[in-house]
């Protein structure tokens, strides 16, 4: 087997037929790549796009903005997937998917601010499975309170939940791989307007073939496709 070509692009594919090995594996549909690019500069994004990634996830608000303004590039979907400010919502909404809803403050800010351009917003509701202190995302106990949230507003969409899990050995990984997924299915049981769970946002470089193998559609990788950022 000849070596991987150390470029965005061979990196990219090697990273995509790892992807492509575990859902046949797991007998699922297809997982999407979302290509982490926070603090890559536009020419690195440039370049995964020409190796045919079209996902792209930033972590920042303002650095989302502005890479959404400086790539113009119709192919390109963005995604959010850090932690948003309420007072940041009219940065990042007009985005393909923010992927970090986890409170009713953040809700009622992006639900106004996509009223406001006249657009409809989808959505990820990020749960904190593990309880980890700290960290973001809803509790599961709260998830259903916020997803009825969604329900009742006029320019939101649910599209599925998202998982940033507490790090341990792969089986403490799967397990929470697992309870997401439980959850997902719990709460699809439930009829509501505007919430399709059909999304499971979970994995990264190190643990994206243990995601797939328990569900997930959107796999978060950055390091291994754009290597390591600048100090």
């Amino acid at each position: 087997m000849s070596a991987v070509p150390d470029t965005i692009a061979g990196r990219a594919a090697a990273i995509l037929e790892r992807i492509d090995a575990a859902a046949r594996a797991a007998g699922g549909g297809p997982v999407r790549l979302v290509a982490v690019s926070k603090l890559h500069p536009a020419a690195a994004i440039e370049a995964a796009l020409a190796a045919g990634l079209t996902d792209f996830g930033e972590n920042y608000a303002q650095e989302l903005e502005a890479k959404r303004a400086a790539i113009t590039d119709a192919r390109v979907r963005w995604h959010m997937i850090g932690p948003v400010q309420s007072n940041k919502a009219k940065r990042v909404v007009g985005c393909a998917l923010v992927q970090t809803l986890d409170r009713p403050s953040l809700l009622t800010a992006l639900d106004r601010r996509a009223r406001e351009a006249n657009v409809v917003q989808a959505v990820l509701v990020q749960v904190n499975v593990a309880g980890e202190a700290g960290k973001s995302g809803v509790s599961p106990a709260e998830l259903p309170a916020l997803l009825d949230g969604v329900a009742a507003c006029e320019a939101l969409r649910c599209a599925g939940l998202m998982l940033i899990p507490e790090m341990g050995p792969p089986e403490a990984l799967r397990r929470q791989f697992r309870a997401l997924r439980r959850l997902r299915d719990a709460e699809a049981a439930t009829s509501r307007p505007r919430v399709e769970l059909h999304e499971l946002s979970m994995g990264m470089s190190d643990d994206f073939e243990l995601a797939i193998a328990e569900g997930a559609t959107l796999v978060r990788i950055g390091t291994a496709i754009f290597g390591a950022r600048a100090p």
